[in-house]
């Protein structure tokens, strides 16, 4: 019964950070017709700081970071979102979608090679078989556009490569650092440093333009706004908590498909609410996501890493009853 609940409590915790980033597509789309992108990034995560800032007030959470292992988690924050959304929002910019869809597709990909050396976490030929069946799916998809173009802008190109690298590495960092800090620590000490990383960065382009009144724009805006409370609400801090969850759970292949699953989303999302239309094409792509996803979870094993980090609680148990004792 255990067993079953644990389950179910993953698989939901999938599905909503999978529904949370691919509507999130739909809402950046929508703040970016009115806002610079690092505008934008700067509000979401001021947003979800203050968030963070009235549970931990209210005592909803708990953040003890002292005596922990804060230069990796410093290094993972530099990851995500430092890196990871300063790479993505330049090479977005320079490169076709079509190109920056397929680039960011891959990270699955590269959160396997990067968790098999750092985690010795090393997944079936089986399991590997339907990661790269999810992969094709959302290339396929792509490819399928008429708009379809790639290597136009090479620099662009390694820029959207540089964001996809950053992405895994957060990953197994976050897998990593999940025995000794909590999800909510991870999250809480992510969106503090996208806060003053990104506000520094866009109130230096407003003093540049000479227009830093404008920096407030976003609270006189709706469109802005809506956007804005979802992303830096449901994305910065919900989403990226059950993400944080799940690494700390199961193995990072497995987790890493479900980016993948967001772009299915991000399709629905995009045709229920801007018109976007569906083709055929983007059946068979979502078919061969799910079934990416489904075989990439159903043929899991418990990975090296789990069970050290096992032994490793047990070890802690035993010294502390011996203590007790």
């Amino acid at each position: 019964m255990m067993h079953c609940k644990k389950n179910f409590s993953l698989l939901l915790a999938g599905a909503c950070t999978a529904s949370i980033f691919g509507f999130s597509f739909l809402f950046t789309k929508e703040a970016l017709d009115v806002l610079e992108p690092f505008h934008l990034l700067s509000f979401r995560f001021a947003v979800a700081t203050l968030v963070f800032v009235i549970m931990q007030l209210c005592g909803l959470i708990k953040i003890n970071l002292k005596g922990k292992n804060l230069r990796h988690l410093a290094l993972l924050t530099l990851m995500e979102p430092v890196l990871y959304f300063i790479c993505e929002t330049i090479g977005v910019n320079i490169t076709t979608s079509s190109e920056a869809a397929i680039i960011i597709s891959l990270l699955p990909v590269f959160i396997v090679i990067f968790a098999a050396f750092y985690l010795k976490e090393k997944p079936t030929p089986v399991q590997t078989g339907f990661i790269l069946l999810s992969v094709s799916g959302v290339i396929f998809m792509t490819v399928m556009k008429e708009s379809f173009k790639v290597g136009a802008n090479m620099l662009g190109t390694f820029i959207l490569l540089g964001a996809v690298i950053s992405a895994g590495i957060y990953n197994v960092l976050s897998r990593k650092l999940s025995s000794e800090f909590t999800p909510v620590e991870i999250t809480y000490t992510m969106v503090w440093v996208g806060a003053v990383v990104f506000n520094g960065i866009s109130v230096a382009q407003h003093l540049i333009k000479g227009k830093l009144s404008y920096y407030f724009y976003p609270l006189t805006n709706g469109k802005a706004l809506v956007s804005i409370i979802y992303l830096g609400v449901c994305s910065s801090v919900a989403a990226y908590f059950m993400l944080n969850y799940l690494l700390s759970k199961i193995e990072s292949s497995r987790v890493s498909v479900i980016s993948n699953v967001a772009t299915i989303i991000s399709v629905i999302a995009g045709a229920v609410f801007r018109n976007e239309p569906i083709y055929w094409f983007n059946v068979v792509g979502a078919i061969m996501i799910l079934s990416g996803v489904w075989g990439t979870n159903r043929y899991g094993k418990i990975d090296a890493f789990t069970r050290r980090q096992k032994v490793k609680h047990s070890s802690k148990t035993m010294m502390k009853s011996e203590v007790e004792s």
